[in-house]
């Protein structure tokens, strides 16, 4: 061999060097592979987890409209409300466009006494009682909750203004009622009232589930509630601005600026925060293992140089230049670091699919992803061939000669 080597002859080299020993190969490999796929998986991942924090917002947030009474400054620093929910506020709203159910809530006063019994035991220390809410029957499918036990009150029971109450599921347990067979009673204010389901989750008011919930109509005639403090309306997603304005004046048109109106918000630049610290957490996850694959080319191309001194001497001998033996070993780390990138893309493809299936999620990954990780992988060979390629290229023939 003189002068310099052919390209051609370059690449034949090295993939004998690279086939000569497959079971290092296969080592080598293994470093590359699971950084990489560590790499694609998490990026898939983190755009899946943003995926899904995005339906959460839309779900939620998007489909809820609240409305309270404004309040003011009032002599002595205390607020007062300049307006009152009236009580068919649920009949006056419904009708509106996009709005699919409405329940109007009203906070009975702290001093109200629940207990489950009514003898009560001075010697027994004083526990606090559950707070007690008077809501309409809709209440339940606007908070999108969950019955765990018995039923919700509906429009009879408010109408008739029944002594029934439906327990959140931590007034339940603070009670000590976990199961409504029997017709277990709760006493509020000293008055029986028959439970009738427990509220086992819902997907808004999460204060509910330490509440005592009665019918609106039974808080008003039987518990003394004078006004309503919260509406809350469930909406098709889209339409919050439309109903954010309508719902002012259907309850007051004489005065619509009397309400404090809570609507769904641009919630985009939120999620893009979230996105974003998702994406970090992850690529730094990912990136951590790609350089442990790296430090692995790195040192099994170390070990090849040394093994393989008698080699480079006898080529060296015969005309090779230190360019071809560096751009050798280069070539060599530069294909291993592509077929790793090959297969961990795959890898972390499968993975992601395989999570997602267990998840019942919907995959997403970007399609800059799987071309960016078989380069990712070769620019890994290249930086971890760097110092192994100069090395060998710094090797003199006639020691190379002398040790083989």
């Amino acid at each position: 061999m003189s002068g310099r080597i052919s390209f051609r002859a370059l690449i034949h080299e090295a993939f004998e060097g690279i086939g000569s020993r497959p079971s290092r190969l296969v080592i080598t490999l293994i470093g590359t592979v699971l950084g990489i796929a560590s790499l694609v998986a998490t990026i898939g991942f983190a755009q899946t987890a943003a995926g899904q924090i995005s339906q959460q917002f839309d779900a939620l947030a998007a489909t809820r409209v609240t409305v309270e009474p404004g309040s003011t400054k009032a002599a002595g620093g205390k607020e007062r409300a300049t307006a009152k929910l009236p009580w068919d506020s649920v009949d006056r709203v419904t009708p509106l466009a996009g709005v699919e159910s409405a329940a109007l809530i009203g906070k009975l006063p702290a001093s109200l006494e629940v207990e489950a019994v009514q003898i009560t035991d001075p010697s027994e220390s004083q526990k606090a009682s559950p707070p007690v809410l008077g809501a309409s029957p809709e209440l339940l499918d606007v908070v999108q909750g969950k019955i765990r036990a018995g039923r919700f009150f509906d429009a009879g029971h408010d109408a008739r203004h029944d002594r029934v109450a439906v327990l959140g599921a931590e007034a339940a347990k603070r009670l000590g009622v976990n199961r409504i067979t029997g017709q277990p009673a709760v006493f509020v204010d000293g008055r029986a009232y028959t439970v009738i389901g427990i509220l086992g989750k819902v997907g808004t008011r999460a204060t509910l589930l330490d509440s005592v919930i009665v019918p609106l109509e039974t808080a008003r005639s039987e518990l003394g509630l004078g006004t309503a403090q919260n509406l809350d309306i469930r909406i098709d997603v889209g339409a919050g601005s439309v109903v954010a304005k309508q719902a002012p004046i259907a309850l007051n048109p004489n005065s619509p600026d009397a309400f404090k109106v809570g609507a769904p918000t641009n919630t985009s630049s939120l999620q893009a925060n979230v996105e974003s610290d998702i994406n970090v957490l992850f690529l730094a996850i990912g990136i951590v293992a790609l350089i442990g694959g790296g430090i692995g080319i790195a040192n099994v191309t170390l070990l090849s140089v040394s093994e393989r001194r008698g080699e480079i001497g006898l080529r060296r001998a015969l005309g090779a230049r230190t360019r071809d033996i560096a751009q050798q070993f280069m070539l060599e780390s530069v294909t291993i670091g592509i077929l790793g990138g090959l297969i961990g893309v795959v890898v972390g493809l499968f993975a992601l699919i395989a999570v997602c299936l267990v998840q019942n999620w919907t995959p997403v990954l970007a399609l800059w992803a799987a071309p960016v990780g078989v380069v990712v992988g070769a620019l890994v060979g290249l930086l971890a061939g760097g110092y192994p390629a100069i090395k060998a290229a710094r090797v003199e023939p006639v020691d190379a000669l002398r040790d083989s």
